[in-house]
């Protein structure tokens, strides 16, 4: 899913038609930057009209605060969470309700925890801790990837190894030789639908050898199944292997952690986070967890599985009404902007919160400097590689489902003009 690659018409000018074309994109990047705008596209959020399709949530529960099974939700306990709102979470991750924990607001601290709880104390039993073995511990990062996955890594200490990503995922055939040949590799991210930020979907071969990765690496790996997008599709969805059951053939279910969350569904702070796992690493889990809490927010997990009982899928065709036109004017100004010029590729993704540009290489940072100086806040350049530096310094992620569609088309302009001005000053200098 890339751009055509094979005008190159920017290169193939001469120097002195690329100086006259740098004083021509040089001027309108002054008149742009004298303008004072502000415009971001730095976070992947849901808009205003999308987070107010669940304003009927509010009041949800009209004084019935008992669940299906006589449990008084207004009170402690439950700490796996109520048997409702492992339904929902049972019809996101595509794995059984008695397989599913119900979080908080954010499906991201239960990743923290199981990360921590699988360094410091153990999933399986208190004798498989990873820092048992003394020795620094590594994970797998598919590259680029979500820049809060390569945070919790490096919080914990745990070294980072960057895999390509492909159209398919994770180029298998390096993690496989990885894995086989280094056993302080503990696991691997993934992002399998709509991945952040390269929008692909795993492919079924792929998925298949993800659930037996296990089998190739040493004790306790575990493979980090953040299946975030698994129900936004935009133009249209992409079927996803169910990983839950090739790992339960498999005899990799053990190894297997997948989450989810209702943040870019319902209210994006105020969501509700899930986490599917074998039925005894989640209960080891929760042994862990119980020092922490009593129970989760059980109201809000009563009001969304309420509000979302039979309307998931309308509710989020709803979601994809809105934001398609933003997609549609990223990928119309990138083809319109840039095509000609054979300088940036990008993807062109049916689903998920992202776009992912690549510009020429040593010009990410440049770009996205460029862009905030014209009043345009980008994702930092390197955000989407381990502690933030993409070796070839070409990778922008682009995030269009939060402003209004008319900045959605103002700041691609701008953007589209710092990259053309940024390539035509590398390609002056190596023609000087």
């Amino acid at each position: 899913m890339t751009a055509d690659e094979g005008k190159g018409a920017l290169a193939k000018r001469t120097l002195a038609q690329l100086k006259k074309l740098e004083q021509n994109l040089s001027a309108r990047f002054n008149q742009i930057q004298a303008a004072g705008l502000n415009l971001d596209l730095t976070r992947g959020k849901p808009c205003a009209e999308q987070v107010s399709l669940s304003n009927d949530m509010d009041g949800m529960l009209a004084g019935n605060f008992t669940t299906e099974n006589g449990q008084d939700v207004r009170n402690y306990g439950g700490l796996s969470g109520i048997p409702e709102a492992k339904t929902l979470g049972s019809e996101l991750m595509g794995l059984p309700a008695e397989n599913v924990m119900v979080g908080g607001n954010s499906s991201l601290s239960l990743m923290f925890q199981s990360m921590q709880f699988a360094l410091q104390k153990g999933l399986w039993d208190s004798q498989s801790a990873w820092q048992e073995s003394g020795q620094a511990i590594k994970f797998l990062c598919p590259v680029p990837g979500y820049d809060r996955h390569f945070s919790i890594c490096e919080s914990l200490n745990i070294e980072m190894i960057s895999v390509p990503l492909t159209d398919t995922g994770p180029d298998m055939d390096k993690i496989e030789s990885l894995v086989k040949a280094d056993p302080l590799i503990k696991g691997i991210w993934c992002v399998p639908k709509f991945s952040n930020p390269t929008g692909c979907t795993y492919s079924n071969d792929t998925v298949e050898r993800i659930a037996n990765l296990p089998d190739l690496a040493g004790a306790n790996f575990l493979v980090m199944w953040d299946n975030a997008y698994s129900v936004h599709s935009v133009f249209e969805n992409e079927s996803l292997a169910n990983i839950f059951d090739l790992a339960t053939n498999a005899g990799t279910l053990q190894n297997l952690l997948v989450f989810a969350s209702t943040s870019k569904i319902t209210f994006a702070g105020s969501g509700v986070g899930f986490m599917g796992a074998d039925a005894t690493v989640l209960q080891n889990f929760l042994g862990h967890l119980q020092y922490q809490t009593i129970g989760y927010d059980k109201l809000n997990q009563l009001r969304h599985a309420r509000f979302l009982k039979d309307s998931l899928v309308t509710h989020m065709q709803n979601h994809a009404r809105i934001i398609k036109p933003k997609f549609l004017a990223v990928q119309e100004a990138l083809e319109t902007g840039l095509s000609e010029d054979g300088i940036a590729t990008w993807t062109r993704p049916m689903g998920g919160y992202f776009v992912s540009l690549d510009v020429p290489e040593g010009l990410a940072e440049k770009v996205v400097g460029m862009a905030a100086e014209a009043g345009v806040i980008l994702t930092p350049a390197g955000a989407t590689y381990p502690y933030g530096k993409d070796p070839l310094d070409s990778n922008i992620r682009i995030a269009p489902t939060f402003p209004k569609l008319e900045d959605v088309e103002s700041a691609m302009d701008i953007l589209i003009l710092c990259t053309r001005l940024a390539s035509v000053q590398q390609l002056i200098l190596g023609k000087s």
